[in-house]
């Protein structure tokens, strides 16, 4: 084998080293980043999202009985990779609304936010709830223990279909009201 082979080959290596160990360090901080952003911390350091956050506080998913509580990115960022990316994405939209001063006082937000709660609720309506059902499924509810009227509701929303959002709107939020209405 001649020395010039050898030296092609040993440069391979290094190159495929260095962009394994550029993979590794970027990965690692892709996750780092995505950690940090799916924090409740992170979510409502937004000046935006101060409103949303008292509405919240108020609500069973912040406190209740069992002391559970379903923070942000419980509700808002999908677990698995390629929806979380993508949630990831569409969030962006908000982040720039506020950079820019579109929703950065109470009254720009409240202008824009039944279109933001409507983009919410079609995304929870195309992936069937999945966040919620992350914590909530029919099939793991003891309906013989709910109240006659939820136990009514679930068994009917269950035979036709229906997912969370299409009754549980302004469930953790204030359902904004609908401008056209």
């Amino acid at each position: 084998m001649s020395s010039g082979s050898t030296l092609l080959r040993r440069g391979y290596i290094i190159a495929f080293l260095l962009a394994t160990g550029l993979g590794v360090i970027i990965a690692a901080g892709f996750s780092a980043v995505t950690e940090k952003t799916n924090t409740t911390e992170f979510c409502t350091s937004c000046h935006s999202m101060q409103w949303v956050t008292n509405e919240w506080e108020e609500s069973y998913h912040y406190k209740n009985a069992s002391g559970v509580r379903a923070e942000c990115a419980d509700c808002h960022v999908p677990h698995s990779f390629g929806p979380k990316l993508y949630a990831k994405i569409i969030a962006a939209k908000d982040v720039w609304g506020e950079i820019t001063g579109v929703i950065d006082t109470k009254e720009k937000f409240e202008k824009h936010r039944w279109v933001m709660a409507n983009r919410v609720w079609e995304k929870m309506r195309a992936n069937n709830s999945r966040e919620c059902r992350s914590c909530h499924a029919f099939e793991f509810m003891d309906t013989s223990e709910q109240a006659k009227f939820s136990r009514k509701k679930h068994l009917k929303a269950q035979e036709q279909g229906k997912t969370c959002i299409d009754c549980h709107k302004g469930t953790a939020h204030e359902e904004p009201e609908n401008p056209d209405a």
